[in-house]
Parts: C-alpha cells; sequence; structure tokens
C-alpha cells in the first residue's frame, strides 16, 4: 500500500470523525441562533383572515414576541393555550404575532375557530419570512426588545414559565398580571 494515500487518507478522516462524534450529542434545540443581539427581520404580512396587513415595524417601542407555528404540528397544539392567554397576561405593553409555517388559510382558520386566538396570525405564504428567520421548524417563538433586537429564541413548545422569562429578559418591564407559572 502506498504510504502517502494511507496518510493522506488518515489527515482527511479523522477530523471528519472527531467533528462528527462531537456533534452527534448535541441537542439541536441548545443551538443558538445567530440573530440573538441583531435587528429583527422586519415584515408585512396578511392575516389569515384576509384584508388586513401587519408589519413588524409598528410595534417598535413595544417587546413582540413572534410565534412561527402550523396546524400540522402537534407541539404547536400543546403551547396554543399558552400564548392565546399571552396577551391577557402582560397587556398592551407586549404584541404577540403568530406566523404561520408551511401551512393553508382554510385549515388556520378553522383551527383558530375551535381553540381561539387573542391576536392576529398571519399567513407567510413564500416561506420568506421563515427563511429570513432561519426557522427550521416548528414551533419556534422569537422575542424581541422594544429597540426591535431578537432577544430570545425558543424551539419547541413554550410553557407559561418560560413565556414569562423569555418577555422578562426581552426587557419590556411588563409583569404578569395574574401570578403564578408553570
Amino acid at each position: 500500500m502506498n504510504r502517502k494515500v494511507l496518510v493522506g487518507g488518515l489527515l482527511v478522516t479523522l477530523p471528519l470523525v472527531v467533528l462528527l462524534r462531537l456533534s452527534l450529542g448535541r441537542d439541536p434545540h441548545k443551538v443558538n441562533s445567530p440573530l440573538v443581539g441583531r435587528q429583527a427581520p422586519p415584515f408585512s404580512l396578511p392575516v389569515t383572515s384576509g384584508g388586513e396587513t401587519v408589519s413588524l415595524e409598528t410595534f417598535r417601542g413595544r417587546t413582540v414576541v413572534i410565534n412561527f407555528w402550523a396546524t400540522w404540528c402537534v407541539p404547536c397544539f400543546e403551547e396554543h393555550p399558552v400564548l392565546t392567554a399571552g396577551p391577557r397576561r402582560f397587556g398592551g405593553d407586549v404584541v404577540f404575532l403568530g406566523v404561520i409555517y408551511q401551512d393553508e388559510a382554510p385549515g388556520v382558520q378553522r383551527f383558530l375557530r375551535e381553540r381561539g386566538s387573542s391576536y392576529p396570525s398571519l399567513m407567510d405564504e413564500t416561506g420568506k419570512v421563515a427563511i429570513a428567520y432561519g426557522v427550521y421548524g416548528v414551533p419556534e417563538t422569537f422575542f424581541i426588545s422594544p429597540a426591535g433586537t431578537i432577544v430570545d429564541k425558543h424551539v419547541g413548545p413554550l410553557s407559561a414559565g418560560q413565556l414569562a422569562y423569555y418577555i422578562e429578559r426581552a426587557g419590556s418591564g411588563a409583569a404578569p398580571k395574574a401570578q403564578g407559572t408553570s
């Protein structure tokens, strides 16, 4: 066997094996978003019920919670009551927006009629907003400071306690109206 080929093969293969070994144990939920600490990508999207368009820029000066979700997503069902209670719990200082990810308006409208909603759900039909935010699955929730900076990203369903924690970190100063978080 040619010694140069063997050494060259080892020099290429060994670092790849080490990298693969180190990466196998990583939880994708713990990978930090490169957007944290940067200005939130701006967008204007139509409300699922039609007509009105909502622009992120109109909420500058308030804390914004953007939740990417879909009707086919089981964890989205789990967190829906927590997010629906959010506007009542935190009042007008915190804005909640739902962005529909790879779903269709009729199914979303049916879901919202059956399960209720207390904030706008917006159709991202082209997927450009999800791409701008680096969404790779749902649910994913972004917490934006009043200055427009992404403070945190949460992957997976949110509990009431996690929601309160992230909103506090986003710097709104909005205290929950009701005591007790889960």
